[in-house]
C-alpha cells in the first residue's frame, strides 16, 4: 500500500501567537497527519512597503492594513521556531516550514527538515529556485497560478542546480481561498504527471471541504497539503478556508481508507468475499427427477444457489450428456 504524505498546513493560522501555534501542532498530531507546516515570514524580505493584498486577504480585515503590515504581524521569531520544533518532537510529528526568501531558508537549514516546500509564488523566482535545488533536500513544489511552461522552467532550474526529478514532488494547486469547485481541475494532476515523467504528483488544496483532497488520493496524489485552524471564525487571512480539528481528522481518516481501498489492481476474489462464492453463485441442478442414462437437457436442468457444485460455466458441455445415475429434483448434478 502506497502511503500518502499528508501535510497539515498551519501556515499563518497561529496569528503570530506561539502558544496558538503549539496548539496547532497538537491538532495536527492528533489528526494523524505526517507533517505540520508553518510559514517562516520576513516581511521586509518578502514584499515592498506598498504591496497590495489579495481579495481574500482584504476580506479578512476589511483592508485596514497593507500586505507588509499583515505579514509583519504574523512573523515567528527564531526562538518561536525552536519551540515549535521541540513541540513536534514531543508529539512525534514532522516539523516543516515554508520560507519565502533565501535568508530564511538558510535559517531553517539548522532544523534538518526532511524536505523543502517551495510555495506557488516562488515558481518563477530564479535565485530562490537555484538555492533550493543546490540544497540537496527533496522538494515539494506547489504550482498555483502556473502554466505547464512555468512548471517546466522551475523544474529545469532546480535540476540544473543539482536536483533529480525523482526527488521532486509537484503539487497541483489553486491559490484562491477558498477555491471554487469548478476551478479545482483535479485532472491537471494527470496532465502534470504525463508532461514530466519521473516526478511524483500531489495536490495542495484550498477548497472549503475534505472531499477534493480525498479524491486526489484516489487519482494518484502522493502528497496532500491542506490548511487547518482551531476555529474558522478567527481573524486572519487563511482561517475561513481552513479545516477545523474534527474535519482535519476526518480528512486524514478518509485518505487512509482510500489508500487501503486502492489495492494492488489485481482482479481476484478478495479474502473477505471468497466465502461468499459458494453462497451467491449457482450450480447446475436437476429441475425434476432424472433417470439413470437420461440425456441432460434444458428441460430437466436448471441453475440454483448454492455454488460448490457443477458450475453453470459448464452448462453447454453438460447438455446432451447421459446421466450416470438417477437424480432427484433440486439435487446438484455431477458427471
Amino acid at each position: 500500500m502506497t502511503r500518502t504524505l499528508i501535510i497539515a498546513e498551519a501556515g499563518v493560522n497561529y496569528n503570530g501567537d506561539i502558544g496558538f501555534a503549539e496548539k496547532l501542532v497538537d491538532v495536527a498530531a492528533d489528526a494523524g497527519a505526517d507533517v505540520v507546516k508553518f510559514q517562516t515570514l520576513n516581511a521586509t524580505a518578502m514584499v515592498t512597503a506598498d504591496a497590495p493584498k489579495a481579495e481574500y486577504q482584504i476580506a479578512s480585515d476589511g483592508g485596514k492594513r497593507g500586505q507588509f503590515e499583515m505579514l509583519r504581524a504574523l512573523e515567528l521569531t527564531q526562538e518561536d521556531h525552536h519551540t515549535l520544533v521541540a513541540r513536534c518532537k514531543t508529539r512525534k510529528i514532522t516539523f516543516l516550514s515554508t520560507a519565502f526568501d533565501n535568508a530564511s531558508n538558510r535559517f531553517l537549514e539548522q532544523f534538518a527538515m526532511p524536505l523543502q516546500k517551495i510555495p506557488s509564488g516562488e515558481i518563477t523566482n530564479v535565485p530562490y529556485l537555484r538555492e533550493a535545488g543546490n540544497r540537496g533536500v527533496p522538494i515539494v513544489l506547489s504550482t498555483g497560478m502556473a502554466s505547464l511552461g512555468e512548471i517546466e522552467f522551475a523544474l529545469d532550474t532546480l535540476c540544473a542546480a543539482g536536483m533529480g526529478l525523482q526527488d521532486i514532488s509537484v503539487l497541483h494547486c489553486n491559490t484562491q481561498y477558498p477555491t471554487p469547485y469548478e476551478d479545482v481541475n483535479l485532472k491537471a494532476m494527470e496532465t502534470i504527471r504525463l508532461a514530466f515523467p519521473g516526478i511524483k504528483v500531489g495536490y495542495s488544496d484550498h477548497t472549503s471541504g475534505i472531499e477534493v483532497p480525498i479524491a486526489a488520493v484516489a487519482m494518484g496524489a502522493s502528497v496532500i497539503e491542506k490548511h487547518f485552524t482551531l476555529d474558522r471564525t478567527l481573524p486572519g487571512p487563511d482561517h475561513s478556508a481552513s479545516l477545523e480539528p474534527d474535519e482535519l481528522k476526518a480528512m486524514v481518516l478518509g485518505i487512509r481508507n482510500i489508500e487501503r481501498a486502492l489495492g494492488d489492481g489485481r482482479k481476484v476474489a478478495s479474502p473477505s468475499e471468497a466465502p461468499n462464492i459458494a453462497i451467491v453463485r449457482k450450480s447446475i441442478i436437476a429441475a425434476r427427477a432424472i433417470s439413470e442414462g437420461e440425456l441432460f437437457s434444458e428441460e430437466n436442468l436448471t441453475t440454483k444457489r448454492p455454488g460448490g457444485g457443477l458450475s453453470p460455466i459448464q452448462w453447454d458441455s453438460t447438455i446432451g450428456r447421459n446421466a450416470r445415475r438417477a437424480f432427484v429434483a433440486d439435487e446438484m448434478i455431477e458427471w
